[in-house]
């Protein structure tokens, strides 16, 4: 059962939409520990107006993630678009913590605003731990589980503009993540032909959503 879709939504074509959601669901559903398999159907939801669905997604999205920040935004606003006040108030404040825990100032200053449209009071930042010396880099992924501990790449894993960028921003472990792992799924799982536009098109894009990318425009 889906949820009820926003009439002044407009979405791309109905054709297109539905074929990419019948295939991260498809995705999510064949292995459900993805969790971008589960993130960009929830995207691809609320894209569709299904925020009730889209919820599911999410909610899964953060068992397997709890420290994705962007998540609990999207989260939060199908709450608000469900008329879910005080649930979407009680998501966007954790999320706003573990936003500022994490320094991921987008999605921390996007949720203070939403919770200061809905009323409610926005969390006060919290003096920072001496959890111990690191390694003195710090991973920009939106989800990323190793704090501290996050190591840089050797070097740029690419030789392109985008390689530099995950050289500079993200940790070896994450990389690895997606290279040895998310990767293949999205390539096998969408029945990618990366000697195609279309097919390095699509694995590059979901490659920069995974990495946090895209909302900061990345090039497509």
């Amino acid at each position: 059962m889906t949820g009820s879709k926003d009439p002044t939504h407009k979405a791309r074509p109905m054709s297109q939409l539905a074929e990419r959601i019948a295939q991260f669901r498809k995705m999510a559903t064949d292995d459900p520990d993805n969790e971008l398999g589960h993130f960009r159907l929830g995207q691809l939801l609320m894209e569709d107006g299904q925020h009730a669905e889209a919820v599911k997604s999410f909610e899964r999205t953060l068992e397997l993630s709890p420290q994705f920040s962007k998540v609990y935004q999207l989260l939060g606003e199908c709450y608000v678009k469900l008329g879910q006040r005080d649930k979407a108030v009680e998501v966007l404040t954790r999320g706003w913590q573990t936003a500022d825990e994490r320094g991921d100032k987008m999605p921390r200053d996007a949720m203070a605003k939403m919770l200061t449209e809905l009323g409610a009071p926005v969390p006060q930042p919290k003096a920072a731990a001496d959890e111990g010396p690191g390694t003195g880099f710090r991973c920009q992924r939106p989800g990323c589980m190793e704090g501290k501990r996050a190591k840089q790449l050797p070097g740029p894993p690419v030789p392109d503009e985008i390689g530099e960028r995950i050289y500079r921003d993200i940790c070896a472990a994450c990389w690895t993540l997606w290279f040895r792992d998310l990767s293949i799924k999205v390539i096998n799982e969408l029945r990618l032909d990366l000697s195609s536009e279309f097919g390095q098109a699509e694995y590059d894009r979901h490659m920069r959503e995974f990495f946090g990318f895209e909302e900061e425009g990345a090039a497509t």
